[in-house]
């Protein structure tokens, strides 16, 4: 198991290159070994385009190993027709005789249908290996397939006193609590979720644009509370640099149950992941619904002495990072 646990590790190293990509579709990554020898390689890289087998098989210069060969694949390989034909079909049409699979497909056209179309090939298909890495790899999409709802981040920045933000400023803009360091970070974290969201008064005090610029990526698409329609046409969120939702009361009733409709009406609208970005307000209705996976908080070394508290919860810190003098604490919302 320990190669096997090698070749399946660099498949997933692979499939990380396809973040913030490959919405819809998860992360894959994909190597051929033969002898030992890595032959081929590869990783889905865009929607729409080849999955990760695709690449791999096609970048074998030596076709005839393949029938002596072994595939490796981060996630079992699809057994459908969506954008693109089954990689199953792919792999039984080249004659790899051995398929090595870090975990199940959990959407429900592929989860186990691929293995079985493999098996009954005469494949020997060997599954869960890494397989809780290769699952984390996927955390969004096994998310969204298997509770409904897309991933959630909680982000924010707090004061070394305890304030996410001053108890009044001059200006409607963000009045900034990290380093450049820090702020550069948020951005690359923009392109590798689907959108990100924020309530009415985050949206007016800061007046965010909410998009990538110290950072090369997608814009998330863009989110914004608004249930009684306070904010300013001229602000930011209106120009059209991201793609921009408006949940006014026509669309969700914010005073009922709101996190339920929020993240039901995400997974209507196929979001698998979504950057909480509010006030302490909409980041607490999150936490006191218990409806977050993950959350990533700044604590930056300014004090405020006064001003609006930082929100509060409880977790399991997976990671402590230090960004000159700026903590980051990364908290899981499970053991």
């Amino acid at each position: 198991m320990k190669i096997h646990e090698k070749y399946i590790a660099r498949c997933i190293e692979l499939a990380k290159n396809g973040l913030g990509n490959t919405f819809p579709n998860p992360l894959v990554g994909s190597v051929i070994v033969h002898n030992d020898q890595i032959i081929g390689e590869g990783w889905h890289q865009k929607a729409g385009e080849p999955h990760a087998e695709v690449h791999a098989i096609n970048s074998v210069k030596d076709k005839s190993l393949l029938k002596k060969a072994t595939i490796y694949v981060s996630l079992e390989p699809c057994s459908h027709f969506g954008k693109t034909p089954p990689c199953a079909d792919l792999i039984i049409t080249h004659q790899i005789p051995k398929v090595v699979i870090g975990t199940i497909d959990p959407f429900a056209k592929v989860c186990g249908a691929g293995i079985q179309k493999l098996k009954d090939a005469g494949c020997e298909v060997t599954i869960g290996v890494l397989e809780q890495e290769s699952q984390q790899l996927n955390k969004r999409f096994f998310t969204f397939h298997q509770k409904k709802r897309p991933y959630i981040i909680l982000k924010w920045a707090e004061t070394a006193d305890g304030f996410i933000a001053p108890a009044s400023k001059e200006e409607n803009k963000p009045v900034w609590i990290t380093n450049t360091y820090s702020r550069q970070l948020v951005h690359k974290w923009r392109t590798e979720e689907q959108a990100i969201l924020i309530g009415t008064q985050t949206a007016i005090y800061d007046n965010p644009q909410l998009n990538v610029r110290d950072w090369t990526g997608n814009n998330p698409t863009r989110i914004v509370l608004d249930r009684n329609c306070k904010i300013s046409k001229e602000n930011h969120i209106f120009d059209t640099s991201a793609p921009t939702f408006i949940m006014d009361a026509s669309i969700i009733d914010l005073t009922k149950n709101s996190v339920h409709q929020i993240t039901q009406w995400l997974f209507d609208n196929n979001i698998q992941s979504v950057i909480i970005e509010g006030g302490s307000r909409t980041l607490q209705h999150f936490i006191e619904e218990n409806t977050w996976d993950e959350a990533r908080i700044f604590k930056g070394k300014n004090t405020f002495g006064t001003g609006i508290q930082a929100p509060k919860l409880s977790g399991h810190v997976v990671a402590k990072k230090q960004l000159l003098d700026d903590e980051l604490l990364i908290i899981s919302n499970y053991d």
